[in-house]
């Protein structure tokens, strides 16, 4: 997994976070407006959004284990091979400097 993909996998963690705690102050706000039956709904979707923010706690532990895995393995890639590395960056570098180059 790339910065950028860890970048945008924790701003929808964030986003998504943030849906949940207004969802869930909005069934607050409006469980003791309701009848019964929208009470029942109200207990089903808290009910559903604990299981959201736990699954989604789940998913950023997740992506944290595998940004920390994937940053000592490149660690210990370019400790153990470092012109290999070099050479991997001035390429990528080549690469990137075409591609901004022709904009």
């Amino acid at each position: 997994m790339s910065d950028l993909t860890t970048v945008h996998s924790e701003k929808l963690i964030s986003d998504l976070k943030v849906v949940v705690a207004d969802a869930d102050e909005l069934v607050k706000i409006t469980a003791g407006q309701a009848g019964t039956e929208a009470g029942h709904i109200a207990a089903r979707m808290q009910s559903r959004m604990t299981r959201l923010q736990d699954e989604m706690a789940h998913m950023q532990a997740v992506a944290v284990a595998r940004a920390k895995a994937i940053a000592q393995d490149t660690d210990g890639f370019v400790h153990e091979n470092p012109w290999k590395a070099i050479g991997v960056a001035a390429g990528l570098g080549i690469v990137v400097g075409l591609l901004a180059g022709r904009r």
